[in-house]
């Protein structure tokens, strides 16, 4: 969280998940973001941050890239079919999805997904599944949030 002459500027949302229990974390990483996000704007709606400019709102994910993230996933549709997006889907390409979709649906101003083996991780080698996804790409946007601030003072 960055906070200035008492406005919050920035705030970023920092997440991790490793194996071996893909399946009910993936669903409880989502429910955290999308309740985090909720809460942050309602905040700012009632003015919560003072008299601050929309604060910029970012999601980084580290994700285990291991066996159980990278194959599909299986669907179970006892009542309703699942979306065709989500058929045939990793972990991986979930976290992807959805990373995107918080970004495309401007809950988040910016999102990383950063995936690497338990082994290439404590090396500090990593991949991005998707370019829109890149670490350079949020951070490009928390520069341009930080360039606003400093014009705006």
């Amino acid at each position: 969280m960055a906070v200035a002459d008492g406005g919050l500027v920035a705030c970023v949302e920092f997440k991790s998940h490793a194996g071996p229990s893909f399946s009910n974390n993936f669903n409880n990483r989502v429910e955290e973001a999308l309740g985090n996000a909720a809460d942050l704007w309602k905040a700012y709606e009632h003015g919560a941050f003072g008299g601050s400019a929309r604060p910029f709102l970012g999601y980084i994910m580290f994700l285990e890239n291991a066996r159980g993230s990278t194959q599909p996933v299986r669907i179970d549709e006892p009542h309703f079919p699942a979306r065709p997006e989500f058929r045939g889907t990793s972990y991986t390409e979930r976290y992807s999805l959805f990373c995107t979709k918080l970004v495309r649906e401007r809950l988040y101003d910016a999102a990383a997904l950063l995936t690497a083996s338990q082994k290439e991780g404590l090396a500090g080698k990593y991949s991005e599944p998707s370019d829109e996804l890149s670490f350079q790409t949020f951070a490009a946007a928390l520069m341009g949030k930080a360039f606003e601030f400093s014009k705006l003072k």
